[in-house]
């Protein structure tokens, strides 16, 4: 009886089982933090290098931005020596200082260009995507009229035509560039409002504010993060590649592309130094590689459809 009575009771009183747990699927949406490698590491240290030079590099170069280390020993592409560890560039001032003032306009112009073609492409693209669709067909056919045409080109023209202070550069390529990142605000938006979520919302009676705020945005957000660092390599390349054209920053300011420009000579003379084109390149290259690290290594961790929608 008592044999029974036990088998009755462990019948219907089981012992509390633990919670089963659950491996995230390889498709679920991304964490909502970022995990690095030793690669993402390496660029993260490369970036925030070159960012501190941008910030403090007046107070640490060794020569102003147009010094003549050796005046007294005047002459074009000196090699590496004390006072001028890089050498000198063809109008006989130090390269590394040119170098620590260059970081902070070719990084901080094209930081400040590729902020503005997210505010510019991200609001724009939301708005094509939850107002009337003629609004999104008007702004869809001007993002097109614009991506029709090389970037290269359009920026010359535009710089042509109303000068290549920094301004105009940042302006123009954020909006440049705002147009890549309208298509891609715009169809991120289009998947999230199609989302059982979002109708739930506008049935609760949400505004479309708070639908923005609430549903897309936080949706949205990761892909956009990433593209931004891909847009920021971009528009590196683009603001330098104007100024080895000579319709970037002028003389004697100096930026890294325009002083690739200024010292090709170098590679033509025997007893040049090679480094006064070669610094700046190598630092453009750097930077941009810095940067791709990042991006690729948060793209590979960050989740599954996150990485599948670069």
């Amino acid at each position: 009886m008592s044999g029974a009575g036990k088998s009755i009771f462990e019948h219907y009183v089981k012992p509390e089982a633990e919670a089963p747990v659950f491996e995230e699927h390889d498709d679920a949406p991304p964490a909502n933090r970022f995990r690095l490698s030793a690669t993402g590491w390496i660029g993260v240290g490369v970036v925030v290098f070159w960012a501190v030079i941008a910030l403090i590099g007046p107070w640490i170069a060794p020569w102003g931005e147009n010094d003549l280390p050796f005046p007294d020993d005047y002459g074009r592409f000196q090699p590496p020596r004390p006072g001028a560890w890089l050498g000198t560039d063809a109008e006989d001032r130090d390269v590394l200082s040119r170098i620590v003032y260059g970081a902070s306009r070719t990084f901080g112009i094209s930081l400040a260009a590729a902020t503005l073609a997210y505010v510019i492409g991200t609001i724009l693209g939301v708005i094509a995507t939850v107002t009337s669709p003629r609004v999104d067909m008007i702004l869809s056919r001007i993002v097109d009229a614009f991506l029709s045409l090389p970037n290269i080109m359009l920026g010359l023209v535009v710089v042509a035509a109303l000068g290549s202070s920094i301004p105009v550069l940042i302006v123009t390529a954020g909006v440049i560039y705002s147009c890549i990142v309208f298509r891609l605000a715009r169809t991120l938006s289009a998947d999230v409002m199609v989302c059982d979520f979002v109708e739930a919302a506008r049935v609760r009676g949400e505004t479309i504010w708070w639908i923005i705020f609430r549903e897309i945005w936080p949706n949205i957000s990761m892909p956009l993060i990433s593209d931004f660092g891909l847009r920021l390599i971009y528009v590196i390349l683009f603001i330098a590649g104007l100024s080895f054209l000579g319709l970037g920053i002028q003389p004697p300011q100096a930026d890294w592309g325009s002083m690739v420009r200024e010292n090709l000579a170098a590679f033509q003379t025997s007893s040049a130094s090679i480094w006064a084109p070669l610094a700046p390149a190598i630092a453009i290259a750097s930077l941009t590689v810095g940067i791709n690290l990042i991006v690729d290594d948060i793209a590979v961790h960050a989740g599954g459809r996150f990485s599948k929608s670069l």
